[in-house]
């Protein structure tokens, strides 16, 4: 018998059960449209960043601002996005989200130079950062305790979909144009990559019509004949009059919602906002968006084809899609906590692989003194194969669970804000990590992967000293956990 048809203690389910975990699906995909849109306005640059430094005859440094305008936007964004989901309601956000998807699209399609492409591309992130911080909110919010981890790991699943349709995306247009500077229905490859964001960004925005708002902003607002009615349609009649009052005592407070409800009583930050921050950093800085913000690049620079790295790069985000389906299977059986150790394993072995194969390359030195590795007989599928399972070590833990910890760990009272500071925190630490490896990858792809192999080792030791796992909690007992400490 599937999961789908058994009950979370092992009996079959009823039709009524079945509704209730249909309707709950049905509504957490919406919300992880925002996901996509993530995973497309991110890695879209990746097929265009040659055709931009060409058609604009820019030099690298702000050919590098540009592929990493959007992070600063998503920064942002993300800490923008807890306030206004805490004043105007979760829908609400996501359908500014849609519409700065649409216009980043449209703007960064038809730019004339790269100061205006820079300009849609912050817009862009703005969409990104917000999406980050509402739909594992939301999908935390809305989701079932025996469902959650699944739900919730649709936002990675989204984000690694987006990911690998805008690569598929540039590929077929680079492909039907013979190159991303040539011309495909009147408008170079490049720009088709940025317009045909705007399709998936008009029906993010229209589906988020059709779901309701969360339940717990409802209740915070004091709606409570619509929480009721969500959490009906969600959950099930039975047992509603007691989760509405739960909610309401996690909600507690003699102020409204703000950042300030995020310091600890001796000052600094709580302790659970600290894990929330250092999740998304280890999440960034074991390297994980070099390989699709510059693996085209990377590759090339290797000895492979413009064609076949592209291949490459549609190849690996479709072993990310793949993994992330092992993760959603898993991970509401095994929880949160086993995958992220397997996974910073995972990770230290095979970046620390890739650093060796790169550090006993043999290298050339061209005119202007670059430095680049070539790799011959078995160290180029090494470092392919490294570099793929790699991605299945962290598309099965660091990506989806991060996602899944950051929207159900914080209480009720602080959700919000603690996940904007998180998601603002994963942003910077995203853009630091790609405005960094092209100077890194001047000293030496040794010591990148390297770095990356040793961030990934800390991030194991961080996992088994201070994560809890949450498998199987109510929302509402996060708050016993508001003072987390290690164990």
């Amino acid at each position: 018998m599937s999961e789908a048809s058994a009950a979370p203690g092992g009996g079959d389910v009823t039709p009524e059960e079945q509704f209730h975990t249909g309707a709950s699906i049905k509504v957490a995909t919406v919300a992880a449209l925002g996901g996509f849109l993530f995973g497309y306005d991110s890695a879209v640059i990746n097929g265009a960043v040659s055709a931009i430094g060409e058609v604009f005859n820019v030099e690298s440094t702000t050919l590098g601002f540009a592929v990493a305008s959007a992070l600063l936007g998503a920064a942002a964004g993300a800490m923008l996005a807890g306030r206004m989901a805490d004043r105007i309601g979760r829908l609400r956000v996501m359908q500014i989200a849609a519409v700065l998807f649409l216009i980043s699209a449209l703007g960064a399609g038809f730019s004339v130079n790269v100061g205006m492409l820079i300009v849609f591309r912050i817009f862009g992130g703005l969409g990104v950062g917000i999406a980050s911080v509402i739909a594992p909110a939301y999908i935390a919010e809305i989701a079932p305790a025996s469902l959650r981890g699944r739900l919730g790991s649709l936002q990675q699943l989204a984000i690694v979909t987006g990911i690998f349709i805008s690569l598929l995306v540039d590929y077929l247009f680079a492909t039907a144009a013979g190159g991303s500077t040539e011309v495909v229905w009147g408008l170079p490859a490049w720009r088709w990559m940025f317009l045909a964001m705007a399709i998936p960004a008009i029906v993010y925005g229209g589906l988020s019509l059709t779901i309701p708002e969360s339940p717990r902003y409802l209740i915070a607002n004091l709606r409570i004949p619509e929480a009721r009615k969500v959490l009906t349609t969600m959950l099930g009649t039975a047992g509603t009059e007691v989760r509405i009052e739960r909610i309401q005592s996690s909600l507690q407070s003699d102020h409204k919602p703000s950042f300030k409800d995020l310091r600890a009583p001796k000052g600094g930050l709580l302790p659970i906002v600290w894990i929330g921050i250092l999740l998304s950093v280890f999440q960034q800085f074991v390297g994980i968006n070099v390989i699709f913000y510059y693996s085209n690049v990377l590759w090339e620079a290797v000895g492979f084809s413009e064609s076949d790295s592209f291949k490459i790069t549609v190849i690996t985000a479709i072993v990310n899609i793949v993994t992330t389906l092992i993760a959603i299977a898993t991970i509401d059986r095994v929880g949160r906590k086993p995958l992220l150790i397997i996974g910073s394993i995972g990770m230290t072995i095979t970046l620390g692989i890739m650093a060796f194969v790169f550090g006993i390359a043999r290298t050339t030195t061209d005119a202007s003194g670059t430095v680049t590795p070539v790799l011959e007989g078995w160290q180029g599928p090494a470092a392919l194969v490294a570099a793929n399972v790699y991605v299945i070590a962290f598309g099965m833990s660091w990506g989806p669970v991060v996602w899944v910890l950051l929207g159900e760990s914080f209480p009720n009272r602080i959700r919000a804000a603690a996940l904007s500071v998180a998601a603002m925190a994963q942003w910077v630490a995203n853009w630091l990590i790609t405005v960094s490896f092209p100077k890194m990858k001047d000293i030496s792809l040794a010591f990148s992967y390297g770095f990356y192999a040793a961030c990934a080792l800390l991030s194991l030791f961080f996992v088994i000293k201070w994560v809890r796992e949450t498998k199987g909690k109510e929302l509402e007992d996060m708050d016993d956990d508001l003072l987390i400490a290690p164990h």
